[in-house]
């Protein structure tokens, strides 16, 4: 049996959206855009979202906004993609890893305070494959010492946890719409944020700091502009609005039908000792972006070739970013600094997971994993 690592849910009306963009005048930022970013704005009930190229971009905006530069620290987790620390590197600034939490690979909350310098400038948080990192004792941590706080929710769309959405309790949050999240326009990305003044500025800087975009100066009679600042090239156009406003709409739908499958995957792993998975934290919304188990790191590689030969697709999520060679020439860290990020990397593979994956297929899963962790 061949089984994707993952399928996209995108449908006819997506595509009949997209030939709409595609036979109007304008592909590039426009009347989509604007759209989708008052949806999206609407569905995180925040009163601010500016869509961009990619999570990474948002990232390195949101950074920007915040004065981040050289000099300064920011602090963030090990275990995500490497674009969380990248953005900050892209600042010039440094990014302090803390440890994460055993049982679900999100920042250890109790060991920020404790990263925290002169030079901290903001807490970058990642709600890991899905769940919130605890945003009520963050908040609290960041008014204290007086810094801004970047949520990256490029897994987390619609999770929530202890009564606390997704950029509610953040100043600024980012959002990651590529291939294989839970809605997709292939790249793309968004900001969202409650202060008009960022709002405004986020628009302008995303269109190399220009005072009015195409839309703006062509669509009625022709408007000088101004360059107010120097800005960066990191639009969304309409073509990919159009592909994520109609997703939007059922995203809720799709997130119940991967909540239904998650379920099945815990049930067949419940006997399998071997096997460990990451918890839901109690009063917690999973967005359900990944499902990730945990086994012995001595035996992961293996594992994902095995499964790979029988026709299950596979991924790691994630290495630990200290580890990696940049960071290691660059900032001299070394196996050991961050132990529990280190064995959750070491340990976990991504396993199918999209809500056109069938019960059969499921079973097919759950069986060759149990089989081959059992006869290792």
């Amino acid at each position: 049996m061949k089984i994707e690592f993952y399928k996209h849910n995108l449908n006819s009306e997506d595509k009949r959206e997209v030939s709409k963009v595609l036979n109007s005048l304008f592909l590039t930022t426009g009347e989509w855009v604007s759209k989708f970013e008052k949806a999206f704005a609407k569905f995180l009930n925040l009163p601010h979202v500016v869509g961009v190229t990619s999570c990474t971009e948002a990232l390195y905006l949101s950074l920007k906004n915040l004065g981040v530069g050289p000099g300064d620290e920011v602090v963030t987790t090990p275990l995500s993609f490497i674009s969380t620390a990248n953005a900050v590197e892209y600042c010039g600034a440094k990014p302090i890893f803390v440890d994460v939490e055993p049982e679900t690979g999100n920042i250890d909350v109790d060991l920020v305070e404790k990263s925290i310098s002169k030079k901290t400038k903001a807490l970058l948080v990642v709600h890991l494959y899905g769940q919130l990192c605890d945003m009520k004792k963050i908040s609290k941590i960041a008014k204290k010492h007086r810094i801004k706080v970047i949520e990256d929710a490029a897994h987390c769309i619609e999770g929530s946890r202890d009564g606390v959405r997704v950029g509610e309790l953040g100043d600024l949050a980012c959002f990651s719409f590529y291939a294989t999240k839970n809605i997709t326009s292939g790249e793309g990305g968004a900001i969202s944020c409650h202060n008009i003044k960022t709002y405004e500025w986020l628009k302008k800087a995303r269109l190399h700091g220009m005072s009015k975009d195409a839309a703006e100066r062509y669509s009625k009679k022709y408007k000088h502009w101004d360059m107010e600042f120097l800005g960066f090239k990191m639009n969304m156009n309409n073509i990919q609005a159009a592909l994520l406003i109609n997703q939007l709409k059922r995203i809720e739908k799709l997130r119940r039908v991967k909540e239904r499958i998650a379920k099945l995957y815990k049930v067949g792993f419940s006997g399998n000792p071997k096997i460990k998975i990451p918890s839901v934290m109690p009063n917690a919304k999973h967005a359900r972006l990944l499902f990730t188990i945990w086994v012995d790191p001595k035996k992961r590689d293996n594992l994902l070739h095995s499964l790979q030969d029988l026709g299950i697709g596979v991924a790691v999520n994630f290495r630990p970013v200290h580890l990696l060679k940049y960071y290691r020439q660059r900032y001299g860290y070394k196996t050991g600094d961050f132990p529990v990020a280190e064995r959750i990397g070491a340990s976990t593979i991504s396993l199918p997971f999209y809500p056109k994956l069938r019960k059969k297929e499921v079973n097919y899963i759950i069986k060759t994993v149990n089989r081959l962790t059992s006869s290792g």
